[in-house]
């Protein structure tokens, strides 16, 4: 992976191209993460960004070895997360992008190009913005904002799991596994289950 299509896009008179994405669309339990990740416009990865890529492709050991870099080398780095009672309110894709649009109003430094991973732009944004399917495996600043986004997600579970232990959170982060799935019907959800998803939708009418 390498930084041509930022480079691209500072040549073009751009200076400050974000890549933003988001975590966390699929559970039953949590919160969805976003997070934003701006580059310096002359900045040029390095052997230890070996393994950047989509979060998803790698370890959690990788992911984790990469989250303190990025934020090092970062001129910005925000995250922002939406609950999952808004979740229920205003479902997930809306909550997605709520949750990309706070990450990027966090920004110490205001990007003048967004790069969002997903189909879908950011509404009230007035940026200049570009949506690409599959981003996080094809731009640096996407992918390195996947990463954040996940590794922090990841730490915000962890620490649901000691409030709501009977879930094992730390386990599967709130994704749907059987073991999960068994944990809710034995013990009815929790505050941060998400009622609108299935099964537990039609569990808990």
């Amino acid at each position: 992976m390498n930084l041509n299509y930022e480079h691209n896009l500072i040549t073009q008179g751009f200076r400050y191209i974000a890549g933003t994405d988001e975590v966390g669309r699929g559970p039953l339990a949590g919160p969805v993460v976003a997070a934003c990740v701006i580059f310096p416009p002359d900045f040029e990865l390095s052997q230890e960004f070996h393994w950047l890529t989509d979060s998803k492709k790698l370890t959690a050991k990788r992911r984790e070895l990469l989250f303190p870099l990025i934020k090092r080398e970062a001129l910005s780095c925000e995250i922002a997360l939406v609950s999952p009672a808004t979740i229920d309110k205003i479902n997930i894709l809306q909550a997605s992008l709520l949750a990309m649009a706070r990450s990027i109003a966090k920004l110490s430094t205001q990007p003048d190009y967004i790069l969002v991973d997903g189909k879908f732009i950011i509404p009230q944004i007035q940026i200049t913005q570009e949506a690409i399917i599959g981003g996080d495996n094809l731009i640096a600043s996407i992918a390195a904002a996947s990463i954040i986004a996940k590794v922090s997600r990841d730490y915000l579970m962890q620490g649901y799991h000691e409030q709501y232990p009977v879930y094992g959170f730390n386990q599967h982060m709130g994704y749907g596994t059987k073991a999960h799935i068994e944990a809710i019907k034995q013990h009815g959800p929790c505050p941060i289950h998400r009622l609108s998803f299935e099964p537990l939708k039609s569990l808990f009418k």
